[in-house]
């Protein structure tokens, strides 16, 4: 008995941990380019297996009969090998999406919605919104009728939902449109979830528009698929936990705050405590030049230093799972805040200005400089963090109140 998840590019997948929460089914990746894909589905010690883009329409040409969810919208992405050896396809993105639109208070009733991306998780989009009751539906695309370079017809929408594959890791930091001219926007969806804010989400949010990924909508569209595949009936209350607890393993946690203000001791025992990596930003740019980081002060100049360092935080903040010690000027830059923010929660270490160290450390190197920074960037660090933890001098406590804050 095997099960796993189909697709091109799987890097950045979390549908094995999620299937694991919801049975103990051997679950793998198998990344396949297109010419592989007939003796994949031929393949009869595969049990059954997920599907994800681009090969949705793919699946749904191989399967041998279908639901009628996979009938009504023309995309598989749950395949499933029955006795005889022939194969059976689902769509349970359907559930998925819905799911992923209730959670978050999302009705398209006589709503206009505009959809990017026509491949197959656009199919399961528009058929939601059709049963939905969907006033208008407007499918975007590159070379449709309706495409990128007239989108400013449809500035009228209230709801936007993004299935392209734009702005998803790796290729973190993009986004397939600018809201700029969207005066009515109630929502935006991105079917997206790594990284769990997208370049998207953060310019709704920052418009005051509710704006959720689709870390949601994948793990509501697995558990009718784990029922397939472990013949159970699998309650839907395991939805919000895996929600939880998924967030809670994938997450990152960013520390900022003035120099010495102990961010990299704390940083390594937070990542320790939560079985998370750790990465200190001002060490990988030591590492990435070769030279400490006061040499590069003195070679290349503050603004040498700062590009080295946008460098480290884009390096650091598309990852997963990681703690993140960063340099105490990485967050005036509001690229640095996009790049650290897309995965994580934010902890503002705060310590009293007499008590942080300053040998090594060009820009607070005495009383009045670092005054001066204090006031420079306090608001920023206020604005930027989610919570604020007061540092402590014994290191273990700060690192206790800083789990407390975070969870």
């Amino acid at each position: 008995m095997q099960f796993g998840l189909l697709g091109r590019n799987l890097g950045h997948s979390l549908s094995p941990q999620i299937h694991a929460c919801f049975g103990d089914y051997p679950y793998a990746l198998f990344c396949r380019e297109e010419d592989a894909l007939p003796a994949f589905f031929a393949d009869r010690s595969l049990s059954g297996f997920n599907v994800t883009v681009p090969y949705k329409l793919h699946a749904l040409r191989a399967c041998d009969t279908l639901s009628d969810a996979a009938k009504h919208i023309g995309a598989v992405n749950t395949v499933l090998r029955l006795p005889d050896g022939t194969l059976y396809g689902d769509n349970t993105d359907y559930f998925g999406f819905c799911y992923l639109a209730k959670r978050n208070g999302v009705d398209f009733k006589n709503k206009k919605v505009v959809v990017l991306g026509s491949g197959g998780a656009s199919r399961t989009v528009q058929a939601v919104l059709k049963d939905a009751a969907a006033r208008e539906i407007v499918v975007v695309s590159r070379t449709g009728e309706d495409n990128y370079g007239n989108l400013s017809r449809h500035f009228d929408a209230d709801i936007l939902v993004n299935t392209t594959p734009v702005g998803m890791f790796p290729h973190n930091l993009q986004s397939p449109v600018s809201l700029n001219g969207f005066a009515k926007l109630q929502a935006v969806l991105d079917l997206i979830y790594n990284p769990m804010q997208t370049s998207l989400l953060r310019d709704a949010a920052s418009r005051g528009i509710k704006a959720a990924n689709g870390l949601a909508m994948l793990v509501a569209q697995a558990l009718p698929a784990a029922r397939l595949f472990s013949g159970k009936d699998l309650p839907d209350s395991l939805i919000e936990t895996t929600i939880e607890r998924i967030e809670r393993q994938q997450r990152n946690v960013v520390l900022i705050g003035m120099p010495g203000c102990g961010k990299s001791t704390v940083g390594a025992l937070v990542a320790k405590r939560l079985g998370k990596a750790f990465l200190d930003t001002d060490t990988m740019v030591e590492q990435a030049a070769g030279m400490p980081i006061p040499q590069i002060f003195a070679s290349a100049g503050e603004a040498g230093f700062r590009a080295r360092e946008t460098a480290a935080v884009k390096d650091a903040g598309k990852r997963l799972s990681t703690v993140i010690a960063t340099g105490g000027g990485s967050v005036l830059s509001e690229e640095n805040r996009a790049a650290l923010g897309q995965n994580a929660v934010v902890v503002y270490l705060k310590k009293e200005l007499s008590a942080l160290a300053t040998d090594g450390r060009p820009l607070s190197k005495d009383a009045d400089a670092l005054k001066q920074l204090y006031t420079q960037r306090k608001p920023i660090y206020e604005a930027f963090a989610d919570c604020t933890v007061a540092v402590s001098d014994d290191a273990t406590i700060t690192t206790e109140r800083v789990i407390s804050c975070i969870f």
